[in-house]
């Protein structure tokens, strides 16, 4: 009898990966469909180092939190509903639990489509958690860190700086966490990372390694605290540093920021164009010889009288000027075609004290009719970056139930956000805390018209019971940080010109959980007991939904997928991206939905679509073998029709 293929449970599987992306570069090393290592260090000749003595940077777990990241996760994202905003309108998304399965769960429906990532994740001050990630089983683990099981193993704690692994329980947190992000960001994508003066050595060190040094575009340093801590025993901390790594220099792209006032008031020439301030025309700094460009060097003739500024020396009257620096030649910045285009609107002749004439270009500040920017610098100084601002403005969005301490301000994350985005960017943070980012984001469409979405991921971290947000039925850190989301988002409507379908303040709510697949969440310490309760493929209490978006995510489709639903002789079928992907539920399959699907075919003539049925629904094995040869004699691929 034919069978259906069954469907992996697994997301994607990391080592593979990497092996058949080895395969591809050097077919060569494979012998007997093995790969052998000395073919290939044969290959690689010289850049293999077998040193004993080689510069490294290691610690204890740190195979282990190479191989953590690596192994693929059987883990779901179940939706609510209740807990989210404007649900059928929506691309935002809010998911709840730990971040490392969640990163796993979303390597195949979003790779390479994130452009920014920011995270601000525990400093590792000796005051906030660290909590440790459990290698056999991280989704059990999950529920135990958040007190939704018990357990007798470790909750979430804090890490003090007497611990013996004080550092190495930090860098085993973050390292697989950060090899997971880097997969999810497009090419010329960049992450931010906050941290302060505990963790910087460490965190630099571990992202060069999985970024690449090269891909390093900056170390902020932002100045968070005008007055100083002065607590502090021998220098008042007013800053800490923000690192900025692309996954690809070559094609990343830093936006410019608007100057500010001081900035602005530099251009204080006019003219029937703009304002402008004057730039020196002799290029300076690195490559500013004529040996370096000698066709950039060359006389430019001005005559004081007509202002004329030519290449000729029309007559007498003409001055000569010659790019130099001190007493050698020098060049322009232009080339002579762009000299003679530009000329007579864009330069300034004027003599100095010392009697020497020198050439100035008009910086304006205006380009294409917009506000001129400035590239970044390294050190970021603004009054509104001062962490106060970011507690009083939660203060004044939750009042008594904000349990955060020194959120990050919004102006801070939204310049980050101006100067990484584009207007349609897909933005991640993965230690969403209490979602300054998504508010950042919210607030920055609304300015700027653009249509920026936000994926937040945050632990439920349990809140205390004696805290005022518990009182007021709040659970946990998720609770407070969607309800930070949901105020935010009317504020910024309220507050904006913009009309209510031109600007997304909502979030869908996704869960982590284990598989609804009973055979995905096979317990081999409980086997027999497993495999009796699979007489129903589903776990108990899970709902359609939720088995639909497990199989978005295990196909590689993101979570905003479109999808209808449709009854057909008695069980659901889930037309997914308009006959992309079908979804067949119920008990009591037939054959009439394979007619019912393979007329949709016809209707979409989708290439290569797939049909995923619930195995143990078919009402007997001849409906399942018609229903297959069904498909198959209407174009369906036989390997594109599996089985949960």
């Amino acid at each position: 009898m034919s069978e259906l293929n069954p469907m992996s449970g697994e997301t994607l599987d990391l080592t593979r990966e990497n092996i058949e992306k080895l395969k591809d570069l050097f077919p060569e090393i494979l012998t007997e469909n093995q790969i052998d290592f000395e073919k290939l260090r044969l290959i690689l000749g010289d850049e293999v180092n077998d040193h004993p003595e080689k510069y490294s940077f290691t610690w204890n777990g740190k195979q282990n939190a190479i191989k953590l990241a690596q192994q693929p996760s059987t883990g779901t994202l179940r939706p609510n509903k209740e807990k989210s905003k404007n649900w059928d309108t929506t691309e935002n998304l809010y998911i709840e639990g730990d971040n490392l399965e969640v990163l796993k769960l979303l390597q195949k429906s979003y790779a390479g489509k994130i452009k920014v990532i920011y995270i601000d994740p525990p400093y590792n001050t000796g005051n906030d958690f660290v909590y440790k990630d459990n290698f056999k089983d991280n989704i059990r683990n999950y529920f135990e860190q958040t007190g939704q099981v018990d357990s007798e193993g470790e909750r979430l704690s804090t890490n003090p700086e007497s611990s013996g692994r004080f550092h190495t329980d930090w860098l085993n947190m973050m390292y697989p966490r950060l090899v997971l992000s880097k997969k999810l960001l497009t090419d010329g994508g960049v992450i931010f990372i906050s941290i302060d003066d505990h963790e910087l050595t460490q965190l630099k060190m571990i992202a060069d390694q999985i970024y690449g040094e090269q891909n390093l575009l900056g170390i902020i340093s932002t100045v968070n605290n005008l007055k100083g801590r002065s607590d502090e025993e021998f220098f008042a901390t007013s800053n800490e540093f923000l690192l900025c790594y692309t996954k690809d220099r070559k094609n990343a792209v830093i936006n410019g920021l608007e100057p500010g006032d001081e900035y602005k008031n530099e251009f204080k020439y006019s003219d029937s164009i703009s304002n402008y301030k004057e730039v020196g025309l002799k290029k300076t700094g690195k490559n500013s010889l004529r040996a370096d460009r000698p066709n950039m060097y060359y006389p430019i003739y001005y005559n004081p009288k007509n202002k004329d500024i030519s290449l000729t020396k029309h007559s007498e009257e003409y001055i000569e000027i010659l790019p130099e620096i001190k007493g050698k030649d020098g060049r322009w910045r232009w080339g002579k075609e762009t000299f003679l285009e530009k000329k007579d609107t864009e330069l300034v002749v004027k003599k100095t004290q010392n009697g020497n004439w020198n050439v100035y270009v008009k910086m304006r500040d205006l380009v294409d009719g917009k506000p001129r920017t400035i590239r970044p610098k390294t050190t970021w100084i603004d009054p509104n970056y001062d962490s106060g601002n970011g507690t009083k403005l939660l203060q004044e969005l939750l009042g008594n139930i904000n349990t955060f301490d020194n959120p990050k301000p919004i102006d801070y994350i939204k310049d980050i956000l101006r100067v990484s985005t584009d207007k349609d960017s897909l933005i991640l943070d993965f230690f969403a805390g209490s979602s300054t980012t998504a508010h950042a984001t919210m607030e920055l469409n609304s300015e700027d018209g653009g249509d920026r979405k936000f994926i937040m991921v945050q632990l439920p971290e349990p809140l205390k019971k004696d805290s005022a947000a518990f009182k007021e039925g709040y659970i946990n850190i998720s609770d407070i940080s969607q309800e930070r989301i949901d105020r935010a988002g009317d504020k910024v409507l309220n507050e904006s010109n913009i009309s209510n379908d031109k600007i997304d303040i909502g979030f869908k709510v996704f869960e982590l959980d284990t598989s609804n697949i009973q055979k995905w969440n096979v317990d081999s310490v409980n086997l027999e007991e497993t495999l009796f309760s699979m007489a129903n493929n589903f776990i108990e209490g899970r709902s359609h939904a939720d088995i639909v978006y497990e199989v978005l995510l295990k196909l590689g489709l993101d979570l905003n997928t479109p999808f209808e639903e449709n009854i057909v002789d008695g069980s659901t079928v889930y037309d997914i991206a308009l006959g992309n992907v079908y979804v067949v539920l119920g008990e009591n399959i037939t054959q009439e939905v394979a007619n019912y699907i393979a007329d949709k075919q016809k209707e979409y003539e989708n290439e290569n679509p797939s049909v995923v049925f619930n195995d143990n629904g078919f009402v007997n094995d001849n409906e399942k073998l018609n229903s297959i040869e069904i498909l198959k004699n209407n174009g369906f691929n036989e390997e594109q029709l599996m089985s949960i």
